[in-house]
């Protein structure tokens, strides 16, 4: 018996060596597999499932996938079927980014206004629908009017807004319920975005080639038919014998909570450091894109080839992302910005290089160039722009936290609509056209000294790092967030409703 139990025992302990044999390197490869696994199923069990899948649903899919898709089609759009000059399309993507400017006013509806019952789910819905209808009228019209088409992109652009603002309420919401998590619900957010774009990007050029532009807008029904899903299957909890009647009152005490905090000396300051960020790095990306697809003066790029250097670029965009989680997310918001900031100056000056075809002279290829450049590009842009995102969620009082974080959001519109027009002007200025880039490098080299000047205004930002409270006491237990405090409770997805109960 003895031999027995020992033969059998070998076989196990020959199996058992090999495992131990191969165990490290799977060990290894397992353990990073396991490392975003875990990280999502941490933020589904402490903010439940739904608010998990509506940050993947909006950032991933909608803003993410939809947005670069929609964003490659509209530049051959406006290029090619409405054949508008650069400077023109400039100032038209900052027309049909008004609605992300007017962001309050969604929050303030989502807040204060509940529609059969329901704050969050109504709204997803609408914004889906109009989202559909507007790529359908871009998609079947063949001849549309350029005011029309505007018209249609701006209604775009209000739905993905609505849907944004919907969801940015939860994360604030989330943020102050769960202040050890509020940097990794941005990074969630962020990676979302970042692995969306990838995708988008990577097959925007293929199906502008295919199906053309207008066929792409037709594709856009698609994430805009998720949004109308998410408003279906969203577990919020059913608000009964709601009052009307309150509202006009609910708008005013709203109103004032917002504009007390506002007043405040660590709210305003961070919030037009952040203004002014954005207005003075010139957006003279449509004058960049015509150069890059013209046969004579710039690369003569294809349809194919802008896509991929657009999804390779958005690579830099998701390395950031992970780059401020795993490294940044716990320094103080004003050493972050300092270094991100001037590192996001001094990449712009690749851009120089480019134009003036230095990269030749050194024996590298527009293509492979070009590829770089957008990818520090954007991972320098992400970096910027994390610390200011989790800025915003610790500036957002008790209450109204869907509707202020959507306020500091529409200032950061506000100046990315300054950069837009401004670049736009410049453009105008300097006489670049549909052919003529004589003057591009002198637009180049304006940006990149303006997008140093933040580095002056650093004395705006607290020196606080994300983990600390960041608004005054008095604007955490003032008179209107206890008034809010029940309401807010059924503001919150079942998740945190179920928390606070369970406590």
């Amino acid at each position: 018996m003895q031999e027995e139990e020992t033969k059998e025992e070998e076989p196990f302990a020959e199996s058992t060596e090999e495992n131990e044999q191969f165990h490290p390197t799977e060990g290894i490869i397992w353990g990073w597999v396991c490392i975003p696994i875990n990280w999502f199923r941490m933020l589904s069990r402490e903010m439940h499932w739904s608010f998990v899948f509506g940050v993947v649903v909006v950032y991933g899919i909608s803003q993410g996938l939809g947005g670069s898709l929609a964003g490659v089609g509209t530049k051959y759009y406006m290029k090619d079927v409405q054949k508008v000059q650069p400077s023109e399309a400039q100032v038209y993507a900052g027309i049909t980014s008004i609605p992300w400017i007017v962001k309050p006013l969604w929050g303030l509806l989502t807040d204060v206004i509940p529609i059969f019952g329901y704050r969050r789910r109504p709204y997803f819905i609408f914004a889906g629908f109009l989202g559909v209808i507007a790529m359908l009228l871009l998609s079947l019209h063949e001849n549309l009017h350029l005011v029309l088409a505007l018209l249609s992109l701006t209604a775009g652009s209000a739905g993905a807004a609505i849907a944004d603002v919907t969801i940015d309420a939860c994360v604030a919401q989330n943020s102050i319920a769960h202040p050890l998590l509020a940097a990794d619900m941005q990074s969630l957010c962020a990676f979302s975005s970042s692995v969306g774009a990838l995708l988008g990007f990577s097959i925007s050029g293929i199906f502008v080639h295919l199906i053309g532009p207008m066929g792409v807008f037709g594709l856009m029904t698609i994430p805009s038919g998720l949004l109308i899903l998410l408003g279906f299957l969203l577990d919020e909890p059913h608000m009964h014998d709601f009052s009307y009647r309150q509202v006009n009152q609910k708008f005013i005490d709203a109103g004032k909570a917002m504009w007390t905090t506002l007043k405040s000396e660590s709210v305003w300051r961070p919030c037009l450091y952040m203004y002014l960020s954005l207005a003075l790095s010139l957006n003279i990306l449509e004058g960049m894109f015509y150069w890059y697809t013209d046969s004579k003066g710039g690369p003569a790029f294809s349809e194919e080839s802008v896509g991929f250097i657009f999804s390779i670029s958005s690579v830099g965009s998701l390395l950031g992302a992970i780059l401020y989680q795993y490294a940044l997310k716990d320094y103080a918001f004003r050493d972050v910005l300092f270094w991100t900031q001037l590192l996001y100056g001094l990449s712009g000056m690749l851009d120089l290089v480019l134009v003036l075809r230095w990269n030749l002279n050194f024996g590298i290829p527009d293509y492979f160039f070009v590829v770089i450049v957008e990818s520090i590009a954007q991972m320098t842009s992400r970096l910027k722009w994390m610390p200011m995102l989790v800025l915003s969620s610790k500036l957002c009082p008790s209450g109204i936290e869907g509707t202020f974080f959507a306020l500091l959001m529409s200032i950061d519109n506000v100046g990315v609509l300054s950069s837009s027009w401004a670049g736009g002007f410049v453009l105008h200025v300097l006489n670049i056209t549909r052919t003529r880039f004589e003057n591009l490098w002198l637009a180049i080299l304006i940006r990149n000294v303006l997008r140093l000047s933040p580095l002056c205004l650093l004395f705006l930002v607290p020196r606080a790092d994300p983990n600390a409270l960041i608004l005054p006491r008095e604007s955490l237990d003032s008179k209107v967030a206890i008034d809010h405090s029940l309401e807010s409770k059924n503001v919150e997805l079942v998740s945190l409703v179920s928390s606070v109960e369970g406590k």
